[in-house]
This record gives structure tokens, sequence and C-alpha cells, in this order.
């Protein structure tokens, strides 16, 4: 899976504009929060934020800094879907913590050497976030959508 398609996935969760008053990340268009949106230089509207923008926030944001290209096929859409929900750092950590390394939020070359083992990788890292993301407090109201998308995630995975 390349960035192109990894994005037409996200977008299957990332919808359009909302401004849902239980999320702590406010005003949102295709899953690219306020702040995010300004971070990338983005000042109008966000009901009006062009999705080739959203892309681009994504791609520099997300994909990049997780070296999803670097990552074996298997993971690297979870490792993506993950940084856009929770931080590219968090994503990380759980991959390390998947593949049995130091988890310090950086991929480097140890943690991509452990990615070659992919047999329970999927598994373990879904796990992982599933953990993590059912302690939250906003789990009461954005749990069941969380839960679908790590759930498609790890039928996505099964060979």
């Amino acid at each position: 899976m390349n960035f192109t398609q990894a994005f037409t996935q996200l977008m299957r969760f990332e919808g359009g504009y909302t401004n849902n008053p239980a999320d702590a990340g406010g005003e949102t268009n295709y899953g690219v929060t306020k702040r995010v949106a300004e971070s990338f230089g983005y000042l109008g509207a966000m009901r009006d934020m062009p999705i080739s923008f959203a892309q681009r926030v994504y791609e520099q944001g997300y994909w990049k800094p997780c070296r999803c290209d670097d990552l074996p096929e298997s993971i690297r859409y979870d490792v993506f879907d993950a940084a856009v929900n929770s931080g590219p750092a968090q994503a990380i950590k759980w991959l390390q913590r998947a593949v049995g390394v130091a988890d310090d939020g950086i991929i480097g070359r140890v943690t991509l050497a452990a990615c070659n083992d992919t047999q329970h990788i999927n598994s373990k890292f879904n796990g992982q976030r599933l953990m993590f993301m059912t302690a939250l407090p906003s789990w009461g109201v954005f749990g069941k959508g969380w839960a679908r998308r790590i759930a498609d995630n790890l039928m996505r995975g099964v060979a």
C-alpha cells in the first residue's frame, strides 16, 4: 500500500467537516483538526478546507514521520492510521512494543530491522493500540468508531 492508497482507505473513517463538543480536537475537516491545519499554514474556514490540503497534512505530518514507505506492507497502514488518531510518536511506540524494541517513538534502523519478523506484528500492534484507546476518557463517546477502525485493520491483516 502506498500513501495514495492509504489516504483513500483513511477517508473511509475520516469524513468531512465536524465540530463535536465531545471531541477535544474541536473543529475538524477530513480528520484534520483546526490546530493541525493552522500549523500547516491553513488559515481559512475549516468547512472550506480542500481535501488536497488534508492529503498534504497526512503525508507530511503522519505518513513520512512514521516512515511508512519503509515498513512492511502488513503493518504500514495500521501505523499510519494509528498516527492519525494518536500522533506519530505514540503509533511508533506501539509498533516498537509489538516488535520488542525500546519504545522511544523514533523509527530507526533497529525498529525497522525488528519489523522483518511480521508474523504477529499486526495483532500485537493493534492490541497495544486498543489497550491505550480503551483507557481514554473519550472512549465512551468515540470508542465504537475506534473499535470498528481497529477491527478493520485486524481483518485486513489476516492472510
